[in-house]
């Protein structure tokens, strides 16, 4: 703090020319504070400095922070629209000629009238992304269903926060990542953390959670990993991975029998003890660390720290949510928080480390295959009539809920689905089972894709529009507490590059919808009419005004009208949002994962994130710091699984699954798991670990096991001539 103080009164040397624009990060759900600094004289961005005045992060910026200016200038941009006049080379980067956006629209609309006109309106779908503003998000959903009259909508937070979603709506009838303000979370006792590589992935959380521990709190960590997190955790709970079920259950178990629970609470306030009990009393501790890996003692004593504290939070990320019970996962140790009673207040309850910048957001206003704006439901009429009202469509005419993201992918091999239309996501590295999502994109009949660089996505295009950066447009992002912030235009849209609302508005003209989509001429007006739709929902919007957002530094949901401050406790009525008001404490047995180690693939895989990238790496990957940290990905073994293997350091092994194999240098490192590999998941084409991941769905959320599958390795015999 004292080191912030002083860097805080320097003045800063100044360009001749700067102005500094107030905005957030554009990488991950903590959205730091910044302030870009522009030369006014060139319309350009030329640096970034730290807000010390944004409550959440106090002045912190990671690596990718720091640098996240550098994308929008940089020479990699798509500034005019790409055609690809050589269908032959579809997969490459070759093929394509720049092209006007008249044309560019013209060959779109005949290309999508076609296709509709020869096999329904569902033969096209869209897929979209959450590193977009809530605007752009909303209107992307208005423009499938309206402009496109597609039911097939889905979006990139299916493989990054629908178990999430899925596991909160079942337990409080409501999805909102954080039931608390991240400002609680070093006034806590007990923190929580399961599946979360927090120093990594949202480094800028950790000066709170090293205060809980110099307040003389706890820090329980779940993760088969020896994380940068997990190395300072008073309890490190190294689990197999896809065990989290298990242990949740062993905890609820233990805070049960050991009376930490709150019977006043659980009575007046939930539903499902009894059948919770029934299914948790096999979980002892000695049948949990069978299954786990963990031991006895531990599992005891992270119970007890729990059970004990006066105030606790449950926080957790992507490690126990990409698997098939990702849903039961959520569900289950959500459940620690509603045994206890500790929810509904200060400095307790539960949060998650979103992953996108608007992975909050962008899961509430119309994106989801079955969700409509303000987190309603497509398949409720009553939701249907009232999104209609805002959008000037008769009930009848609002297309009935789709797939899910992967599942798409079934019905473009079958030919269900001819056209796509990709936007602010790059599935090509991202999604599992990368051999089959590739095959698929080749064989479109139409593919469109809406980017800042040509990423691996765009090789597949027919048709590449040229989108504009965070920084070149303005609107509002939700952020992992769910706080709703305002991002700022820092600078003109670079070449003929244009926001993804503006393309979609040009577009609905082009389609004969424009009269829904004329009037939103702004990234402004674009937000009048979303709060409006998502009026009276449960993620209600509706006063959560420009104004408000700036006065009080965001505004949290449900914020219901110009009066209402928000809510930046959930909760504190003891009033859930199911029908009875009462939360559901879920029984939920045990399974295993889609996939597990055999003789032929004797090791469980596991992949995540590193410090210096961002999702598939499409934008960070293209930064010289951050590339230079970590220009490739590798294969992390654990020194007695090396030498079984006889591997060395930096040597290249072959990593396979039963979907494909790729080369990766070993990195030797004690801090992992004897029965474990893990690569991050940041690069594509064949370095893509997503090569070999299974697509396996969880049935609840549709989220793929990204998190667990089972992996063998061949070492390179010396005669083999092998490069990266």
């Amino acid at each position: 703090m004292l080191k912030d103080k002083f860097f805080r009164d320097i003045p800063n040397k100044k360009h001749p020319n700067e102005k500094l624009v107030k905005t957030h990060c554009s990488y991950c759900g903590m959205q730091c504070g910044m302030n870009l600094r522009v030369d006014t004289s060139s319309n350009k961005i030329i640096g970034v400095e730290p807000r010390y005045d944004w409550p959440v992060t106090l002045g912190k910026m990671c690596p990718k922070g720091v640098t996240a200016y550098q994308q929008t200038n940089h020479d990699d941009r798509l500034l005019m629209p790409l055609i690809r006049d050589d269908a032959s080379k579809k997969g490459t980067k070759e093929g394509f000629r720049e092209a006007s956006w008249e044309e560019a629209y013209d060959l779109i609309v005949r290309k999508f009238k076609k296709l509709q006109a020869d096999y329904g309106k569902d033969s096209i779908s869209v897929f979209s992304g959450v590193s977009m503003t809530n605007e752009k998000c909303y209107l992307t959903g208005k423009f499938a269903r309206v402009a496109l009259q597609t039911r097939y909508i889905d979006y990139n937070g299916r493989f990054c926060m629908s178990s999430a979603a899925a596991g909160f709506l079942r337990t409080f009838g409501v999805d909102r990542g954080s039931t608390l303000p991240w400002t609680d979370i070093n006034h806590t006792d007990c923190l929580f953390i399961a599946g979360s590589n927090t120093a990594e992935c949202h480094p800028t959380s950790m000066f709170r959670v090293w205060e809980v521990q110099n307040r003389g709190g706890y820090l329980i960590v779940v993760d088969p990993r020896e994380t940068p997190l997990a190395r300072r955790a008073d309890i490190h709970l190294n689990i197999k991975p896809g065990t989290d079920l298990a242990l949740a259950n062993c905890m609820v178990h233990l805070l049960i029998k050991n009376g930490y629970t709150d019977q006043k609470f659980i009575d007046e306030h939930t539903n499902g003890i009894e059948e919770t009990m029934e299914v948790v009393k096999q979980f002892t501790p000695e049948y949990t660390s069978e299954i786990t890996g963990v031991s006895v003692e531990k599992l005891i004593r992270a119970a007890d720290i729990y059970g004990k504290a006066p105030n606790a939070i449950v926080m957790f990320a992507r490690g126990i949510e990409q698997q098939i019970k990702g849903s039961d996962n959520v569900s289950a140790y959500t459940n620690m928080c509603l045994v206890t009673g500790k929810i509904g207040r200060p400095k307790s309850g539960v949060a998650t480390f979103t992953g996108q910048g608007n992975g909050q957001g962008g899961r509430e206003h119309g994106q989801k295959a079955d969700a409509l704006p303000g987190y309603r439901k497509i398949t409720n009429p009553k939701h249907v009539k009232e999104v209609c009202e805002v959008w000037g469509i008769e009930p009848e005419e609002m297309p009935p809920a789709g797939v899910s993201a992967y599942e798409m992918f079934g019905l473009m091999e079958n030919k269900t689905i001819r056209g796509l239309y990709l936007l602010c996501s790059n599935p090509a590295v991202s999604a599992p089972n990368q051999n089959y999502v590739r095959s698929v994109f080749k064989d479109l009949d139409f593919m469109v894709c809406a980017d800042i660089y040509l990423s691996e996505s765009c090789e597949f295009a027919d048709v590449v529009l040229p989108s504009v950066t965070w920084s070149e447009d303005e609107g509002t992002v939700t952020n992992l507490e769910g706080r709703i912030i305002k991002i700022n235009k820092a600078q003109e849209p670079l070449g003929e590059s244009k926001p993804d609302w503006l393309i979609q508005v040009e577009l609905a003209e082009r389609l004969g919808r424009g009269d829904y989509f004329r009037h939103l001429t702004t990234a402004e007006k674009v937000a009048a009419e979303f709060r409006l739709a998502s009026k009276g929902g449960y993620a209600d919007y509706y006063g959560a005004t420009w104004e408000k957002i700036d006065k009080q530094d965001g505004v949290f949901w449900p914020c219901k009208n110009e009066a209402d401050p928000g809510t930046p406790y959930m909760f504190l009525d003891k009033q859930f949002y199911h029908s009875d008001g009462k939360a559901l404490i879920c029984a939920l047995p045990y399974r295993s994962s889609a996939e597990e180690p055999c003789v032929e693939y004797p090791l469980y895989l596991t992949t995540g994130r590193v410090v210096y990238h961002y999702l598939s790496g499409n934008q960070t990957r293209r930064i010289p710091f951050l590339n230079d940290m970590c220009p490739e990905p590798y294969v992390e073994l654990h020194p007695d699984t090396a030498a079984k293997y006889d591997v060395a350091h930096d040597e290249i092994i072959r990593l396979y699954s039963r979907r494909g194999s790729v080369l990766y240098k070993v990195k030797i490192i004690e801090a992992i798991r004897k029965d474990t590999v893990f690569v991050p998941y940041h690069f594509g084409h064949d370095q893509s670990i997503n090569l070999l991941t299974n697509p396996a769905l969880d049935p609840m959320s549709r989220m793929p096991e990204f998190k667990v599958c089972a992996a063998q390795i061949e070492k390179i015999k010396v005669h083999q001539e092998v490069t990266l």
